[in-house]
């Protein structure tokens, strides 16, 4: 009786220079026990100095490995038929300066967006009536409505992104979160259609 080896491809994987990518970084493996420790120690490809940060690794690859190491057994595949695999290569430039300078970058910018918009809408004229039809005076600086509208943009955004430094409010994704998963499959699906470029080593069956 044939036994049937199920792979399922994962999307993507990361893993530093020079390592020998195992069956297990790549793919779900469902199989009979016997085979199992086999196939998750099986080398499917071995990164090599001169591969670029982006090697796509294909599913019949795969089967081509598994059909050489177990001619008796039929694969089967479920899923993803390509597997990205991302190297990440050390890094010896020191982070911390760039960061600063992106936050800055990033504080200055926001800060700057949200005055113009302030600005443009007027909103120290609409605190001013605000303030007039609340109190019946009128003043040039209604600081009883402008200093916890300031805070409470701050916590709207605070809300809004559901993140609070590292601390999480809640186990709903942040909108930036969605469109960062949303650019990472587009990334994805696009490396995987144009593997032929010079940017990506494309792995053919041996």
């Amino acid at each position: 009786m044939v036994s049937t080896i199920y792979i399922r491809m994962r999307s993507r994987v990361e893993t530093k220079e020079c390592n020998k990518i195992l069956l297990s970084h790549t793919s779900q493996i469902l199989a009979p026990d016997r085979y199992l420790p086999l196939l998750h120690n099986l080398v499917v490809y071995e990164l090599k100095k001169d591969d670029n940060q982006l090697v796509v690794l294909d599913v019949m690859r795969i089967i081509h490995i598994i059909s050489r190491h177990f001619p008796d057994c039929e694969v089967q595949t479920i899923g993803p038929t390509q597997t990205i695999i991302e190297i990440i290569k050390e890094k010896k430039i020191k982070i911390w300066p760039f960061f600063i300078f992106v936050w800055i970058l990033l504080f200055t910018g926001s800060g700057l967006a949200i005055l113009n918009f302030h600005e443009e809408v007027s909103m120290q004229a609409v605190h001013q009536k605000l303030y007039w039809i609340i109190t019946g005076k009128e003043v040039e600086k209604p600081l009883l409505l402008q200093i916890p509208y300031s805070f409470g943009i701050g916590m709207g955004m605070i809300l809004f992104f559901n993140h609070i430094f590292k601390k999480r409010f809640n186990e709903e994704p942040s909108p930036l979160e969605i469109e960062m998963f949303n650019y990472q499959q587009d990334l994805d699906n696009y490396v995987s259609v144009k593997e032929n470029n010079e940017s990506v080593k494309r792995l053919d069956v041996d």
